[in-house]
């Protein structure tokens, strides 16, 4: 086996095993380890989210982005020069009415219906290094 297969082996398990972490229906961790698998199955995975909420993921590619979202059996794929970050940092202007302090997102230009929206968010500023971790990893991959 080579370098490079191993790596993406190892990327991929380290994938599954995020989501294996989730508590989600039988079925839709089965989905997961066969059917998102296979499709994902050889390519180089430069990093993934979780969603532990909705139990849906987003998988970083070299030039593009996955969507998967197991309740409507989803996978979409997006290419990087179409996603885009915006970042609302309510912390000097007071907390939204809903209590945000912080929202990141990353969203595509895309029709309405095949939309990336992959949004992360909190409601304590004990949980803003969190998101700042999280989009300084999508601006990195944007980036590269």
């Amino acid at each position: 086996m080579t370098n490079e297969s191993t790596y993406s082996n190892e990327h991929l398990q380290a994938f599954l095993d995020s989501v294996s972490n989730l508590s989600l229906e039988h079925k839709f961790h089965e989905w997961y380890n066969v059917e998102v698998a296979a499709a994902i199955d050889g390519c180089k995975i430069q990093g993934h989210e979780v969603n532990s909420d909705s139990g849906s993921s987003l998988i970083f590619l070299r030039k593009s982005v996955v969507l998967c979202v197991p309740e409507k059996g989803h996978i979409a794929h997006y290419p990087r020069h179409l996603i885009h970050c915006f970042i609302d940092d309510y912390r000097h202007n007071g907390k939204q009415d809903d209590g945000l302090v912080m929202r990141a997102e990353l969203f595509s230009i895309s029709p309405s219906e095949e939309q990336l929206g992959w949004e992360i968010q909190c409601r304590s500023e004990r949980e803003v290094p969190d998101v700042q971790s999280s989009v300084s990893r999508w601006l990195k991959w944007l980036n590269d």
